[in-house]
């Protein structure tokens, strides 16, 4: 007699039904930041003409797309494994995006940031999340207010975490466009 002491395997709909709920209780601005940088990050389409609603943001949205540049490269560095000399050609880049995107005062939370990058780079970087985003978040460029908003946002548990899932996200968010609905009568 076998004993199986794992967990059982939630089906994939139930695990993008988790995400999904997960980025609905993320603030409006979050919601539309994350939208905005997948289509940046991935190459979706054109996020300017999508997303910019001023001059502003249209140069945001372009200084974006030159900071996730870096992402190919990250993406082919994430280490196998925690050596020390295996994660340097990837954690410099990857805590520089991480500035970027924390300086854009849109992602709020460790959660926010973490649902974000294992969409952009995947579920391999999940081990160097916490490190990227602390190292990020307490650089001077943020308001010392921030700083620590940011710093306590993150659990101990996600921290000091034993192991990580390798597991690829399932829901990734993108817009919907409205649509009005005539209703007959």
């Amino acid at each position: 007699m076998s004993t199986n002491t794992r967990q059982p395997r939630q089906p994939n709909g139930a695990l993008a039904l988790s995400e999904m709920r997960e980025f609905a209780t993320f603030p409006k601005g979050t919601q539309r930041y994350i939208r905005r940088s997948l289509d940046v990050g991935l190459g979706r389409r054109d996020a300017v003409k999508r997303w910019s609603r001023d001059i502003a943001e249209a140069a945001s949205i372009r200084a974006q797309e030159r900071v996730y540049q870096r992402l190919e490269h990250i993406r082919s560095y994430v280490p196998d494994d925690c050596g020390l000399d295996t994660m340097e050609p990837m954690m410099a880049p990857l805590v520089t995006m991480t500035a970027f995107d924390l300086g854009q005062d849109r992602l709020s939370c460790f959660a926010s940031y973490r649902f974000l990058y294992e969409r952009l780079i995947g579920a391999s970087v999940r081990p160097w999340l916490p490190a990227a985003f602390c190292s990020a978040a307490a650089l001077p460029h943020l308001h010392p207010t921030r700083r620590r908003t940011l710093l306590q946002s993150i659990s101990e548990a996600a921290a000091t975490a034993p192991g990580w899932s390798s597991r690829e996200p399932m829901f990734v968010p993108d817009w919907v466009e409205k649509v009005d609905v005539a209703v007959a009568e």
